[in-house]
C-alpha cells in the first residue's frame, strides 16, 4: 500500500498551521502600531475621563487608587460654554460638508467635456489640497490682515468699506440688516477651499465610469440637458456623494488645526476640539480634556448611526 497519501495528509495541517504563524508574523506590527497608537490611548482617555486627575497628578500614577467620579461630565454638560462650542461644531461641520461637496461637484461637472487645457486647469485645482497648511494659512491671514490685507485694501478702495474689517477676529457684523458670523464664515471657506478638491476628485472619478452611450441616447430621445443631468448623471453619482458627505463630516467635526492657526478660537470659532485643548493645556485638566472628548465621540457616534439607519432603510425600501 502507498504511503503517498497518508504523507499528503499530515502535511496539510503542517501547511495551514505554517501559513497561520506567518500571516500572525506579517499581521503583529500592524496591530501592535494599532494597539500603541489608538487602542491604549483611547483606554487612557476613559480611564481620565472618570478620575478627577491633572497635569500635576501624572508623576502619581499607578501610586495612588484611582478615584472614580461623574464630576467632569457633570460640569462639562452644565458649561454653556459647551453647548455652544457643539452648536458652533455641528454648524462648521454642516457648512464645509455642504460647501466642499458643493464645490467639487460643479467643479467635476463643468469640468467633465473636453476642452483646451483642461489637463492644466484641473492640475490647478488640486493646488489648495496639496499645499502645506501651515503656508495656506500664512496667505489667507496675509489677505485678510486689516492693516494691509489684499480684501481690505479692496473693499475700501472699490466698495467703499469705512473701515477695515478683522475677519479672523469678528464674531458678527450686520450686512444688510442681518448679523453674520464674519470668523466662522471665513474659516468654513478656507475649510471648503482646502478640501473641496478631494471631492472633485472622487466625482471626476466616478463620471469616467458613465457610459456616454446612455446620455447620448436620451438626448436622442429629446431630453434636455438638464434632464440628462438630474436622471441620468446624478443618480449614478448619488452613491459617492454621500460618502463624501460622510466623510467630510467626520473630518470637519473633529477638526482643529486650520481653525485654530487662523483664529485660535476667537470671533465666535471656539470648536470643540478647541475647548479639549484648552481644557488640557490653559486648565491643566486631564479629566476634564477627556470628558470633553468622550463627549465628541458620543455626539458623532449617535450621527452616525442615524446616517446608517436611514441609509439601510433607504436601501431596504428600494
Amino acid at each position: 500500500m502507498s504511503t503517498a497519501p497518508l504523507r499528503h495528509r499530515r502535511e496539510r495541517p503542517r501547511r495551514s498551521r505554517r501559513d497561520d504563524r506567518n500571516g500572525l508574523l506579517l499581521t503583529t506590527p500592524t496591530f501592535l502600531v494599532i494597539l500603541l497608537a489608538s487602542i491604549i490611548p483611547l483606554l487612557l482617555v476613559i480611564v481620565f475621563a472618570f478620575s478627577e486627575i491633572r497635569l500635576v497628578d501624572i508623576p502619581r500614577l499607578g501610586t495612588e487608587p484611582i478615584e472614580w467620579t461623574l464630576d467632569n461630565f457633570r460640569r462639562a454638560l452644565a458649561n454653556p460654554s459647551f453647548w455652544q462650542a457643539l452648536g458652533t461644531t455641528l454648524l462648521y461641520s454642516t457648512l464645509t460638508m455642504v460647501g466642499s461637496v458643493g464645490v467639487g461637484l460643479a467643479l467635476a461637472l463643468a469640468l467633465r467635456r473636453p476642452f483646451r487645457g483642461r489637463g492644466i486647469v484641473r492640475a490647478l485645482l488640486l493646488v489648495p489640497y496639496v499645499l502645506p497648511l501651515i503656508a495656506a494659512v500664512t496667505i489667507w491671514q496675509t489677505m485678510l490682515n486689516p492693516q494691509y490685507g489684499l480684501v481690505n485694501a479692496f473693499g475700501r478702495e472699490v466698495l467703499g468699506w469705512e473701515q477695515a474689517v478683522g475677519f479672523l477676529n469678528t464674531s458678527t457684523a450686520q450686512v444688510f440688516g442681518v448679523s453674520v458670523p464674519v470668523s466662522l464664515l471665513v474659516v468654513v471657506a478656507f475649510e471648503i477651499w482646502t478640501s473641496a478638491p478631494l471631492a472633485f476628485l472622487f466625482l471626476t472619478a466616478r463620471l469616467q465610469g458613465v457610459s456616454p452611450s446612455i446620455e447620448e441616447a436620451a438626448a436622442l430621445d429629446g431630453a434636455k440637458p438638464r434632464q440628462i443631468l438630474w436622471s441620468i448623471v446624478m443618480p449614478q453619482l448619488k452613491g459617492v456623494i454621500l460618502l463624501l458627505c460622510l466623510l467630510r463630516f467626520i473630518w470637519t467635526f473633529q477638526s482643529f488645526s486650520e481653525v485654530y492657526l487662523l483664529t485660535e478660537g476667537a470671533g465666535g470659532t471656539q470648536l470643540m476640539a478647541l475647548k479639549v485643548y484648552t481644557e488640557l493645556v490653559t486648565r491643566a485638566d486631564i479629566g476634564s480634556a477627556s470628558a470633553y472628548g468622550l463627549l465628541m465621540s458620543v455626539v458623532l457616534i449617535a450621527l452616525l448611526t442615524v446616517y446608517v439607519i436611514a441609509t439601510r432603510r433607504k436601501v431596504d425600501t428600494e
